[in-house]
């Protein structure tokens, strides 16, 4: 339950602390007095949205904060879960900087607004008017009778793995469109990959071949060159290599005078040995030279097919021909894997759907359960608010698909007064009756619901008089079972609480103020006084509010 609220500079507050008991608490004063604003703030340490406007001085920052006592709450998993520290008395404070920036602490540790939101589903249930028309929402009706079913932790599991079956399912459709766009593909890589596998390439081969094309494609003029050189090389009279040696014996005969000539010796000799093995190799070269014509045509068909391929893969080496082979193998290889993946998840899915189907039977059948002793609350409570001829009738249809809740589709309908027809909620409830049935919901829920703190803002609007009274009645029994607060503008209502709080505006300077104050019993006298009679006060308002608070 909320203990403690403290508001720092936001809309007309500058500072505010106030304390509330458990029980039943009444919020009351004139309208735009400011119960919005402590509604609007509350909302913020909650983990509403927020901007610049909520600061009452731009110059400065807003803070909010809110102490609960939740020890007997359960919520120690919460806060494992998210890593926060756990204490009995949890503190939320919630900051708007001038920057426009905000910031939020639990227990002093920081948190996003998803974790602030998480952790205020389990804090307080702000009922609004407009929570009043969601009464007609299938989901808002799903909830009251899955929560008198005491389905919520069959939901949760069934929610955890309809998750897993979506993403299963998705996988496996993504599979099945890929299978089919690649099968249309398969031939022509098939195609591909056998042009790339019958060519058998090699790294380096591209290379090789060019050179032994260009030798095969010019042998005439090789074998010309070579010859000639030879001829020169080796002529008995003036060839090379009789002239190397004539030097050399010449050198020969003065090496000894000088160590000049002695290296010239030298040099000559290690030249006439390297010319030898030049005529050596050149002769070797000649011999082995053949025009084989065959031969050339091969090299060039093989180069031809290489270039052929790389120009159809727009690549320049074997090399990256080859990385486009084994890319294809894979992608040939894989589209066979598919249909083994397709086999496996196709199981996979079958089995999440065996087992929420299960699931979803289970919740079936406790909503079936629910809804007779939900439709027999509603009517004992409405009974008493001055719907005695009200009726439901709630019917579950099965879906075709997986829902967020199930496989159930609800249709609620109510007839409101004796010899009407049964029809949609929105269509056959008044204003002042839709308040009711929402109250009658309210109450049930708290029967069911480990909730600590419920805030009803106006749920009195549109009815009066003695059904007000019986409104308030059913709030007060409502505080047994957890923090009740009601913001309203009836009397009788507001003479049930076990506290009594007025919010109201106060000028100081040019400034203007809201204020929340807890009332004493003389001043809760005239407090509902005043509702009762207006601003003049009059002795018969007075004794009338002392007996409505008797």
């Amino acid at each position: 339950m909320i203990t403690s609220l403290s508001i720092k500079n936001y809309a007309l507050i500058e500072k505010l602390t106030i304390d509330f008991s458990k029980g039943f608490s009444i919020i009351t004063g004139e309208t735009g007095a400011g119960k919005s604003i402590i509604l609007g703030a509350l909302g913020l340490a909650l983990g509403k949205r927020a901007d610049l406007t909520s600061l009452k001085n731009k110059e400065e920052k807003c803070v909010i904060e809110a102490h609960f006592e939740i020890s007997k709450y359960n919520l120690k998993p919460f806060f494992e879960a998210n890593d926060l520290d756990y204490e009995n008395d949890t503190i939320i404070r919630r900051e708007i900087l001038p920057s426009g920036k905000s910031r939020a602490f639990i227990n002093d540790s920081p948190v996003n607004l998803q974790e602030l939101q998480e952790l205020s589903l389990y804090l307080i249930d702000i009922h609004s008017q407009q929570q009043t028309q969601e009464l007609s929402d299938e989901n808002v009706q799903f909830k009251i009778i899955d929560a008198i079913a005491n389905n919520l932790e069959l939901i949760f599991e069934y929610q955890g793995l309809l998750k897993l079956y979506k993403t299963h399912k998705s996988r496996l459709n993504a599979l099945l469109k890929r299978k089919g766009e690649a099968s249309k593909e398969q031939e022509y890589n098939a195609f591909l990959l056998d042009e790339l596998v019958v060519a058998k390439l090699k790294s380096g081969e591209q290379e090789t071949l060019e050179a032994d094309y260009e030798q095969l494609n010019n042998v005439e003029i090789i074998k010309e060159s070579l010859d000639k050189s030879l001829a020169i090389a080796n002529e008995e009279q003036i060839g090379v290599s009789h002239n190397l040696n004539e030097i050399k014996n010449a050198i020969q005969k003065i090496a000894s005078f000088s160590t000049d000539y002695h290296t010239l010796f030298e040099r000559i000799t290690s030249l006439k040995i390297e010319f030898e093995d030049i005529a050596i190799e050149l002769n070797r070269c000649s011999e082995k030279l053949i025009n084989d014509p065959e031969q050339l045509n091969l090299i060039g068909q093989k180069l031809q097919l290489i270039y052929n391929l790389q120009k159809k893969h727009q690549v320049i080496s074997v090399d990256e021909l080859l990385d486009i082979q084994r890319n294809l193998e894979n992608t040939v290889l894989e589209l066979g894997n598919i249909d083994d993946e397709i086999i496996n998840l196709t199981e996979v899915v079958d089995d999440n759907s065996k087992q929420l189907d299960k699931i979803c039977d289970t919740i079936h059948q406790k909503r079936l359960e629910a809804i007779p002793l939900l439709s027999q609350k509603l009517i004992a409570i409405l009974e008493t608010l001055g719907m005695p001829n009200v009726r439901f009738q709630m019917e579950l249809n099965s879906a075709s698909t997986y829902l967020e809740n199930g496989k159930d589709e609800l249709q609620f309908l109510i007839s409101a007064n004796k010899g009407t027809d049964f029809g949609l909620l929105k269509k056959v409830a008044s204003g002042g009756e839709m308040s009711r049935i929402m109250l009658a919901v309210k109450a049930i829920l708290a029967q069911y619901s480990k909730l600590p703190t419920l805030i009803f803002d106006e749920i009195d609007t549109g009815v009066s008089g003695e059904i007000a009274n019986r409104m308030g009645e059913i709030m007060k029994v409502m505080s047994s079972h957890m923090q009740i607060f009601a913001i309203t503008h009836l009397p009788q209502i507001a003479a049930k609480g076990t506290e009594h709080f007025k919010v109201f505006k106060s000028t100081v300077g040019e400034d203007t103020q809201s204020e929340l104050k807890l009332l004493t019993s003389e001043e809760r006298i005239t407090e509902i006084a005043q509702m009762l009679s207006g601003t003049v006060i009059s002795d018969s308002a007075l004794n009338h509010a002392k007996a409505l608070l008797n």
